[in-house]
C-alpha cells in the first residue's frame, strides 16, 4: 500500500517544477516590452509628460536623427523640472534625458538584467545587431520573478522604513516638489495621521499633467485609496507576485497594524540582483 499523505504538506507537480525551471532560464528578450515609445531632443516636457500619462508609461527612448540615444523618464520629469521650478512647456526633453542608454542584449538572463539595472541605475534598452528590439523595466523583471532561494529573503531587509508622508490637505503641486526633491517615486498621503492612500509619479502624470490639469488641487482627492498593504515579513517571491497581480509596483508593509516600511519594484529587483 502506498503511504499514506501527510496532511499539510503539499509536494509540486511535474508541472510547478518545470514552470519553476523555465522562469529561472528566461531570456531578457522572452520578457521585455516591445513597444517602444520614443521622443525627441527638442520636445517639450509638457509633450512628454502627456505621451507618458496618455501610454500609462514612465519613460519613453528620444531619438537624434532616427538613432536612439537617451531616455527621459517621469523621475526626471520630478527631480529635473518641477523640483528645480521649470516651467514645463519651455524645457525640452534634451536639458533632463539621461544619456546615454544602458544597452543589453535579448539573450542575457533576467538576472544578468536585474543586476545591471541596479548597477548603471535606469531602466535597459534591449538592442540587438545595432537595432533596438524593445526595454526593460523593473516592472517587467518582478512579473517574472523566479521562486528561487534567492527571492525567498524576507521584504524587512530591503524596504524603505522611513516612509515620507503627507496630509491628505496638502497640495498636489507641494507632494510633487517633496517627491522630485527627495527622489522618491511616492508618498504616503494620511486622514488625522493614519494611512489613508498613495500618490506616486504615475498618479501625477495620468491625473494631472496628461490633462493639463492644475496642481493646486489637495493630494487626498487626487491619491489612490484605500491603500493596498501586504503584511511585513513576506518574501521577495511573495511581494513581487502580489505586486504583479494588483498592477502596482510600490507596496506599503504593515507590522502590528502599524504602517513599517514600503518595498518597491526596484527594491525587489535589487534583492534579486544580490
Amino acid at each position: 500500500m502506498p503511504a499514506p499523505e501527510k496532511p499539510g504538506i503539499e509536494f509540486p507537480s511535474v508541472l510547478d517544477r518545470a514552470y519553476r525551471d523555465y522562469k529561472r532560464h528566461l531570456k531578457v528578450g522572452d520578457i521585455m516590452s516591445r513597444d517602444v515609445v520614443t521622443t525627441t531632443i527638442g520636445t517639450s516636457m509638457a509633450d512628454a509628460a502627456r505621451t507618458m500619462g496618455e501610454r500609462h508609461i514612465g519613460s519613453l527612448i528620444v531619438v537624434k536623427y532616427g538613432t536612439p540615444i537617451a531616455i527621459v523618464t517621469e523621475r526626471d520629469l520630478l527631480s529635473k523640472v518641477l523640483a528645480d521650478g521649470l516651467d514645463l512647456e519651455t524645457t525640452p526633453v534634451e536639458q533632463v534625458m539621461s544619456y546615454p542608454l544602458i544597452k543589453i542584449c535579448p539573450a542575457s538572463e533576467i538576472r544578468e538584467a536585474a543586476r545591471t539595472m541596479i548597477h548603471r541605475k535606469g531602466r535597459l534598452a534591449v538592442f540587438e545587431c545595432g537595432k533596438m528590439e524593445g526595454i526593460i523595466t523593473a516592472s517587467d523583471l518582478i512579473r517574472e520573478m523566479p521562486d528561487a532561494p534567492e527571492t525567498s529573503l524576507k521584504v524587512d531587509e530591503f524596504m524603505t522604513s522611513e516612509v515620507v508622508t503627507v496630509e491628505e490637505t496638502e497640495t498636489v503641486a507641494t507632494v510633487a516638489c517633496i517627491m522630485g526633491s527627495k527622489r522618491i517615486g511616492s508618498v504616503i498621503v494620511t486622514c488625522y495621521g493614519k494611512p489613508s492612500g498613495i500618490f506616486t509619479e504615475r498618479d501625477l502624470l495620468s491625473k494631472f499633467l496628461m490633462q493639463g490639469k492644475m496642481l493646486d488641487t489637495s493630494v487626498g482627492t487626487a491619491c489612490s485609496s484605500p491603500l493596498k498593504t501586504a503584511p511585513a515579513g513576506i518574501s521577495i517571491h511573495e511581494a513581487a507576485r502580489t505586486m504583479a497581480a494588483q498592477h502596482v509596483r510600490r507596496l506599503p508593509l504593515i507590522k502590528k497594524k502599524q504602517l513599517a516600511g514600503i518595498i518597491t519594484a526596484r527594491d525587489l529587483v535589487e534583492a534579486y540582483a544580490k
